[in-house]
């Protein structure tokens, strides 16, 4: 496997989650891979699961690791083509990338989308630069369009959750006082299109999301009706896609909470942390047995390590 960026990169998902489910049982079982490998995580934007499950996934697997913030330990990079450099960003990314490249022998990255420019957000310029120019297999840890370690967590989640052999699995928006990106939204559909589920999306009008994620999909804009006998319910905030990058509610009235929950099949509450409390979702439902948020963050380290067991084979 030479790039992890959506669910078709790690091909049959019932395979995957088989060998996900044996990589947490056995997650020392395997470091005669990563034996003098070295993966470099690269992040140019913040992070606290993503980080820590990487880093300890790709240990657990015997690997050297070496993690670049760049904001704060390299240079500023300049991501442009064309561009006189006489600025505040002193190396192009043509230059550091493969660099970088010669360095280790997997790199991941995380870069998120910058709400400027919707086509450039989209055509995820610096994630496919990595791609293009280092020579070495790319792992998304979140880019503008997706975080597909987070959603096969998720899926990971699911399956070991799951009380009926075709949960429903509702995705639903929340309210956030900050613009926040639809890679999480993005991803967690296009998984769950491919997985086992009866996927619904619901959110308020003006929030759709990206065509290409949604082809398919049922969306029900009645919160409440989209809750009604679901078995999951996954919450996540993100701006509008087709007024890109703006918030165009704080209504609260999409807050999760225990009457809405009430409606569900006593079903499992999700959110890739992290949360905003009594915004998101209430203290009683986060806080509740049947919050999985907590065990949802621990597979993050199954689904990396899964990742990079599968690309350290093919090295």
């Amino acid at each position: 496997m030479k790039r992890f960026l959506k669910p078709s990169d790690i091909g049959d998902l019932s395979q995957a989650l088989k060998e996900a489910a044996e990589v947490k049982n056995n997650p020392y079982g395997h470091q005669h891979l990563g034996k003098n490998k070295t993966i470099v995580l690269i992040f140019f934007n913040s992070s606290l699961r993503t980080r820590l499950s990487t880093q300890k996934a790709a240990t657990n697997l015997g690997m050297n690791v070496i993690v670049l913030d760049i904001n704060k330990d390299g240079w500023q990079l300049e991501t442009e083509f064309g561009v006189v450099m006489d600025g505040d960003k002193p190396e192009h990314i043509r230059e550091a990338v493969p660099v970088i490249g010669q360095y280790c022998d997997i790199i991941a990255v995380r870069s998120f989308a910058k709400f400027e420019n919707k086509e450039e957000d989209y055509s995820e310029n610096i994630l496919n630069q990595f791609i293009e120019f280092s020579g070495r297999p790319v792992i998304s840890m979140e880019s503008a369009t997706r975080h597909p370690l987070q959603s096969f967590a998720d899926l990971v989640t699911i399956e070991e959750h799951r009380s009926v052999a075709r949960p429903k699995v509702v995705l639903t928006w929340a309210p956030h006082p900050k613009a926040l990106p639809q890679a999480v939204p993005n991803s967690f559909v296009e998984w769950m299109k491919e997985a086992d589920v009866d996927l619904t999306v619901t959110h308020p009008e003006g929030y759709e999301l990206a065509p290409e994620f949604m082809e398919g999909v049922k969306v029900e804009y009645d919160q409440k009706k989209a809750f009604e006998g679901a078995d999951f319910i996954y919450a996540k905030s993100w701006a509008s896609f087709s007024e890109y990058g703006k918030v165009l509610s704080t209504d609260r009235n999409w807050t999760v909470d225990e009457e809405k929950m009430a409606l569900t099949n006593n079903a499992k509450f999700m959110h890739c942390l992290p949360v905003r409390r009594n915004m998101i979702v209430s203290d009683g439902v986060i806080d509740s047995p049947n919050s999985i948020v907590i065990q949802e963050a621990a597979n993050r380290v199954v689904s990396a390590q899964t990742v990079l067991k599968r690309m350290l084979e093919s090295l």
